[in-house]
């Protein structure tokens, strides 16, 4: 796996390695690395990451040593966290001002969108591209339920794929129901960490079930670690497609979005309009109404979709386009 080849070379010896497979407040379902094993996990001491406000130290893709606990068995205690290659976040719940890491350690994300049956908003996938570009994370876009076109409906999907094709986000399609496209699906993901996201009906479910065999198992031996007894709040949970290949499934998607982003430096998580920076007439333009805006002669010129730049001024005002 990728994300493991160069794990902590020189780490202390008698600890084991492993990666957060779940969290549950103050538990941890850590995976070993060497033999596939679940242990359920305490965090010791405090731990704080420079430079961000954080309510969890700990998130799902984490990379950790820990130590067994001799007295109870598969427990153990993590004490350290191996930094982090990048990391997606959320608005915390209960903290004011403070974020919450969905998870960390990604290889890429997926985002599945339906046009039809619902129809995911563009405002809804620009937020969620605009969200990976600030933290470094390759996206790649999964058009669901292609067993619903008819032929105007592959005409426009191949359009819509050809729009986010050329700012650098491929796309495949898939139709989870019948199996169409599962397989090269599954290709993608192999020996990568993907986060699989998209909101409430485009199929995620159905889609995760094709692509991880004996999903049930796999969910039911991580619960048998993360419910005894204590109250569990899921934010993302980690499963294993086969050894060194892992989905990581985020609830709550509505949820992921821009936090704390400066309006000045929206502009610049838009692979268009970033091409275009330092060619307007004034340095600190918003690209709104501003005389000399090379970004808004781009739009009128049709160099840069007209949804794309709605879903900029949107974003800029703070609207909700998540839906």
């Amino acid at each position: 796996m990728k994300t493991t080849d160069s794990y902590l070379p020189d780490g202390p010896t008698g600890l084991l390695h492993g990666i957060v497979v779940k969290s549950t407040g103050s538990w941890y379902i850590v995976r070993g690395l060497e033999t596939g094993q679940l242990y359920r996990c305490r965090l010791r001491g405090k731990f704080k990451i420079k430079g961000l406000k954080a309510s969890n130290p700990l998130a799902v893709g984490d990379l950790v040593d820990f130590s067994i606990e001799a007295q109870t068995e598969g427990a153990g205690v993590i004490s350290h966290i191996a930094p982090r290659r990048n990391y997606i976040v959320r608005k915390s719940v209960h903290k004011t001002g403070h974020v919450h890491i969905v998870a960390a350690n990604l290889d890429q994300a997926m985002l599945v969108v339906t046009l039809v049956s619902p129809a995911t908003s563009f405002g809804f996938i620009d937020r969620f591209l605009v969200t990976a570009e600030a933290y470094h994370i390759p996206v790649l876009l999964l058009f669901n339920k292609t067993d619903l076109y008819d032929e105007e409906g592959f005409e426009y999907q191949a359009e819509i794929a050809g729009m986010y094709a050329s700012l650098g986000y491929p796309s495949r399609t898939c139709a989870a129901t019948t199996g169409e496209g599962v397989a090269e699906i599954d290709q993608l993901l192999d020996g990568k960490v993907s986060l699989l996201a998209g909101h409430s009906g485009v199929g995620k479910s159905t889609l995760i079930n094709a692509l991880v065999p004996d999903l049930d198992l796999k969910t039911a031996e991580i619960s048998d670690f993360s419910d005894k007894g204590v109250h569990t709040t899921t934010f993302a949970e980690m499963l294993e497609v086969r050894p060194g290949t892992f989905i990581i499934d985020t609830p709550g998607i509505k949820e992921l979005g821009l936090v704390d982003l400066p309006p000045a430096e929206l502009a610049g998580y838009f692979p268009e309009f970033r091409a275009l920076l330092g060619q307007c007439r004034y340095h600190n333009c918003q690209h709104t109404h501003e005389p000399g805006c090379a970004v808004r002669e781009a739009v009128d010129q049709g160099r840069i979709a007209l949804p794309r730049y709605d879903s900029y001024l949107s974003m800029l005002a703070g609207e909700d386009n998540r839906h």
